[in-house]
């Protein structure tokens, strides 16, 4: 495949010739190593710290609109006060810590312990260290002799978040879930271990480092454990392509823009960087738990949005029994999108010219961890943007609408989530979900069949469960004071004057005036849109706006006493609108770890702050029910998921009129017949009138 790495820059625009670091730009790697310095020097130096996050502390909003304000109109405006956010522990025991880092004046703002149950996720070291801890364990190890697996077998752990449920869980645990690789391939390091679950579960106290005890999973169709068996041979179910026979028959697909891409990389990677591409401008930042944020959002330097990012994300399972109860991952929260973001690779993950950003975050030392090519950024085809053909003249008028994504991809133990915002030249905005990797497995006996999940392999159950992902939406529509509104379509009664078929029927448009959580409504064509009441549209003179299209879902089926239902409380709405508060980024809570619920988007909403006309969030979820199938396993195909933003009287005609017309000259498209002659069979009669068949190539 035809790709490219690309550079754009760095270019300096504007007020970006600053030498100090943007309000919004991520922490340098210098500045990571100094915020960790700061929080050491606190203690005495014998005292170990284990760091869960050391992240930048944004500016109030309040401020960071001033300073926008002024930078866009090409005036130097005030230096703001550079801080970092941290989470840390004193390792080996329960001191949990936030800290806030004034780095402008070198000096620890704030340091406060937290209380119980509020617990700091888990990252890639503790990850490795469990594993350890849990194959090392002298009752784990007995419990496994007894399968009498054969020799050379290779031992697997899953380390899960424990979850809650209320039950002696207020120390911070980990639940491994054991997996063989095929006894029969051991040394291939990349042999699909979930196709060969185990019974056995050690659970893991991270305070101690020890197993504190080993779970027995049932694997019939009721809660019931049985002892220990020796193991069950199984085929295995591979997916590297090593043990594939790959089609023949598929020929190149080359994306090559010969003349670069129509994006500029506008900064430098220390001052924060900006996309500038077809109108659009944005800057992107990154972090170990959002992952990709855009900030200051704007077409044709008209403001959009402040910031948009994946807020948080909850896949609840459906086993009732225990330990499969507790299952209920937040992946943003109890692990980051930032953290679990991949290198991506040229010609594989990303198509085309690519523009490489990398992330910065912290490991476990304070030590700044450079995440290499977390982000990619490209040019993509997006089909026919608009198209008429007036059929008196045969005259077609036809534009492609080109589109740029933003891109990353995150794995989570066996799963990868790719997530993309997407921009096109129509103003309009989309972020794409696109689940992939592999089940979440478990063990279950020959001949039985459970109603709460699908068997997928030989003893492999794979259980329902949904994803559901909350999106944070920071609108700012020509200004911050905006309002939510939704629209339905309603059937006018029948009258004998005005509407006397019974065709007719009307919209209607209603305020949300207090914060709350709201749904979609099909048999309405109920329609969310933000809209600025005090910018209006020349033409008809509506407000500005925009609306936005979200999938319908299936809301958390947990019921609400459970909790699964208390802890993730944006899975109850399709959209929640709440007054805008800076410290309010999370939708399922800052701690999701083994949380209890009750500090996250619902509660918020229940303040019934006023939202209209005032300065807004929403929080937009979509999401799927998963009910597994044969074809999901040893890899999932990908299931796709869009929310998308569309221009609502922002602008007084269609925005993609000054596209260029689609012409050939310009795509240099290749007409196939001409370039490769299939093979055909002609039928024809010869000289005593039978039919005769030849072939022609």
């Amino acid at each position: 495949m035809a790709t490219d790495a690309v550079s754009t820059g760095p270019i300096v625009h504007g007020a970006s010739q600053q030498l100090e670091p943007h309000p919004l730009a991520s922490l340098s790697a210098f500045e990571i190593s100094a915020s960790a310095e700061l929080v050491k020097g606190l203690y005495p130096s014998d005292v170990d710290l284990y760091y869960k996050a050391i992240t930048l502390q944004e500016p109030s909003k309040k401020d960071v609109m001033g300073f926008l304000d002024l930078e866009h109109r090409g005036q130097k405006p005030p230096t703001l006060a550079r801080k970092s956010f941290i989470w840390y522990y004193i390792r080996n025991t329960d001191r949990f810590h936030e800290a806030i880092i004034n780095l402008s004046e070198a000096r620890v703002e704030s340091n406060v312990r937290l209380g119980p149950n509020l617990h700091g996720p888990g990252d890639g070291a503790e990850i490795i260290n469990i594993e350890t801890v849990a194959l090392a364990d002298e009752t784990v190890r007995a419990e496994i002799a007894k399968l009498e697996l054969p020799q050379g077998t290779v031992i697997v752990v899953d380390p899960w978040i424990y979850g809650s449920d209320g039950i002696n869980d207020d120390r911070r645990l980990f639940q491994c879930f054991l997996y063989i690789r095929d006894p029969g391939n051991s040394a291939e390091p990349d042999s699909n271990h979930y196709a060969f679950p185990l019974d056995i579960s050690p659970v893991v106290d991270t305070e101690t480092m020890t197993v504190t005890r080993i779970d027995k999973l049932p694997t019939g169709s009721d809660a019931k454990c049985k002892e220990t068996r020796p193991y069950r041979p199984r085929p295995p179910n591979e997916y590297i392509s090593e043990y594939q026979r790959p089609r023949t028959d598929l020929k190149p697909l080359h994306v090559a823009q010969p003349e670069g891409t129509s994006f500029d990389v506008l900064g430098r990677s220390e001052t924060g960087q900006m996309i500038a591409w077809q109108k659009w401008t944005f800057r992107i930042g990154f972090n170990g738990r959002e992952g990709m944020v855009l900030y200051d959002v704007r077409y044709d330097d008209r403001s959009v949005f402040y910031r948009l990012s994946l807020s948080d994300m909850n896949i609840p399972y459906a086993d009732p029994r225990h330990p499969f109860h507790k299952k209920a991952a937040f992946d943003l929260g109890d692990a980051g999108a930032g953290v679990m973001a991949n290198d991506l690779k040229l010609g594989c993950d990303c198509l085309g010219s690519i523009y490489y950003l990398d992330g910065m975050i912290a490991n476990e030392k304070g030590e700044p961890l450079k995440m290499s090519n977390a982000i990619c950024v490209h040019e993509q085809d997006g089909g026919i943007g608009w198209k008429h053909t007036n059929y008196r003249t045969g005259r077609a008028a036809v534009v492609r609408s080109r589109e740029l994504v933003i891109q990353s991809i995150i794995t989570v133990a066996n799963y990868e989530y790719i997530l993309a915002f997407n921009f096109n030249q129509a103003g309009e905005i989309s972020y794409e979900v696109r689940a992939t990797g592999i089940l979440s497995t478990q063990p279950i006996d020959p001949g039985i069949e459970v109603p709460w999940g699908s068997i997928v392999h030989p003893g492999v159950l794979a259980v329902h469960h949904q994803h559901i992902f909350s999106l944070r939406v920071d609108p700012a529509l020509d200004g911050i004071d905006n309002r939510l509104v939704y629209e339905e379509a309603h059937a006018m009664p029948r009258d004998p004057n005005l509407n006397p078929h019974g065709v007719g029927y009307t919209v209607t448009e209603t305020v949300v005036e207090e914060s709350s959580g709201l749904d979609l409504d099909s048999e309405r064509n109920r329609v969310f849109k933000i809209q600025n009441a005090a910018v209006r549209n020349p033409v008809n003179g509506k407000p500005v706006g925009y609306k936005i299209q979200v999938p319908a879902f299936q809301k958390m089926l947990a019921d609400h006493d459970s909790f699964h239902y208390k802890r993730a409380e944006f899975a109850d709405h399709s959209i929640y609108v709440t007054q805008h508060r800076d410290e309010e980024l999370y939708s399922g809570g800052k701690y999701t770890n083994q949380s209890r619920g009750g500090t996250g988007v619902r509660s918020w909403a229940d303040r019934r702050d006023n939202v209209k006309d005032t300065d807004i969030v929403l929080f937009v979820q979509f999401g799927m029910q998963h009910i597994p199938r044969v074809e999901d396993f040893p890899v999932m195909p990908c299931e796709m998921l869009k929310v998308s933003f569309k221009p609502v009287n922002f602008f007084d005609k269609n925005p993609a009129l000054d596209v260029p017309p689609s012409e050939q000259t310009f795509n240099k498209s290749k007409l196939v017949s001409e370039a490769h002659h299939q093979g055909s069979t002609e039928t024809a009669i010869n000289e005593k009138g039978e039919v005769c068949c030849s072939s022609k190539l």
